[in-house]
């Protein structure tokens, strides 16, 4: 089982990247899939969660109204559009899957991790 990410950058203040995460060895379509954060000196922490389905989601409260996660399943492909970056956004931005509940996910209880992609937002 592979999750690869790919979409981090170096970024200004206000940008809109789009991050992806493919899975590999995996159904997304059996697996809640979200995105967890890491920045320096700090804990991880979840950003965003959705569903087996795609019909529930979750986003931290830092994030709320600034990004969007979305499913689709026939590339089984999972991604966060963000918009309104800011500097308290840098971080190693992490893929997770969880089999077992959506719930579990937003707890952070992962089955599957990705390697990581860097987003850098610089003002």
């Amino acid at each position: 089982v592979q999750l690869q990410e790919s979409g981090g950058a170096l970024v200004q203040t206000g940008e809109s990247p789009r991050l992806s995460c493919t899975g590999s060895g995996l159904a997304f379509g059996d697996y809640s899939v979200g995105w967890f954060r890491q920045a320096p000196g700090k804990e991880r922490e979840g950003v965003s969660c959705i569903s087996f389905a795609g019909a529930r989601t979750f986003y931290a409260d830092s994030v709320k109204g600034r990004f969007t996660i979305s499913k689709d399943r026939a590339e089984n492909t999972v991604y966060l559009q963000m918009s309104s970056l800011k500097p308290e956004d840098t971080a190693m931005y992490y893929c997770a899957a969880t089999r077992s509940s959506f719930t579990d996910l937003v707890a952070g209880k992962v089955d599957y991790w990705g390697s990581g992609t860097q987003v850098t937002v610089s003002s």
